[in-house]
């Protein structure tokens, strides 16, 4: 049985992070076969890790099918190395402290994303380099070898996620664009 694959690149963005009045925004590209989806929202008085969970969330929320392979995209250190190194199953252990003993953050949004991912029969994360000028070549070159530390692609498969997540920050700022 083959089973169904659903390629989700997400992103967040925060104008004003770390201040007292600022406005954050998310988006999302979903991609299954040759349907997309885009999803983007935002609110005000946030934070840039907050949008980079919730770019996760509202996209898996929209995947009715948990019997799919997902691969999810993201440039945010904070969710891929969570599930990676697995950092949210010491959390759980440990009564929602980190290592060093202090409450894990957002562990709201943490919690419901882990039951999320643990929903579905199986999701992949990927961190992709935000931002990358794909006409540098010299620049390509060095993320594209990079990222097949995680995944081996072709570089025109590595050209279309960057694209894809191009996207997702387009669609990240137009969430904050709305709550401005």
């Amino acid at each position: 049985i083959i089973m169904k694959k659903i390629y989700v690149y997400t992103d967040g963005a925060c104008s004003g992070n770390q201040h007292e009045t600022n406005v954050g925004g998310y988006g999302a590209v979903l991609q299954y076969g040759e349907h997309k989806k885009e999803v983007y929202g935002g609110e005000k008085n946030t934070t840039n890790n907050k949008m980079e969970l919730l770019a996760v969330i509202e996209s898996l929320k929209l995947v009715k099918d948990t019997e799919v392979s997902i691969e999810i995209y993201s440039d945010s250190a904070y969710v891929v190395e969570c599930f990676k190194k697995k950092w949210y199953v010491h959390w759980e252990k440990n009564g929602w402290k980190t290592s060093k003993k202090t409450p894990v953050e957002n562990q709201d949004l943490w919690q419901s994303l882990i039951a999320l991912v643990r929903s579905f029969s199986e999701v992949q994360f990927y961190k992709v380099k935000g931002h990358l000028d794909i006409s540098k070549t010299s620049d390509l070159n060095k993320w594209y070898k990079k990222f097949c530390t995680q995944k081996q692609i072709s570089l025109d498969d590595y050209k279309y996620l960057t694209e894809m997540n191009h996207l997702a920050d387009e669609l990240a700022n137009k969430g904050m664009d709305d709550n401005r």
